[in-house]
């Protein structure tokens, strides 16, 4: 599934189930929530933390938590990720093309 595909899916999904989209600021709100919830699951899965009693250790459903909200503020503030993130990917390019492979803190 492409970028583009995966936003359309998002669409028809909250066309057909979900009535119509929250509000951007709560759908952003919602981002932080899941960001969130990644985050609970990362520092239990690979940092010092243990997981509570039937607490999600999934990390792959919680970063399509992430991802889900993620479309759909793009969808509804008219964003196209697909060629958001080309650019972006280019601007990341140009501007550190030597910066990491420069960083002795990096050095193996």
């Amino acid at each position: 599934m492409t970028i583009e595909e995966a936003q359309q899916a998002v669409d028809q999904w909250i066309k057909t189930y979900g009535v119509r989209y929250f509000s951007e600021l709560t759908n952003m709100a919602v981002l932080t929530e899941e960001v969130g919830e990644l985050a609970r699951v990362m520092s239990r899965k690979y940092g010092d933390q243990s997981f509570k009693a039937g607490e999600p250790t999934d990390p792959a459903d919680e970063m399509a938590d992430v991802l889900w909200v993620l479309l759909c503020l793009a969808n509804q503030t008219g964003v196209d990720l697909t060629e958001a993130f080309r650019k972006n990917l280019e601007k990341k390019t140009k501007r550190d093309a030597t910066r990491h492979k420069d960083n002795p803190k990096l050095k193996l």
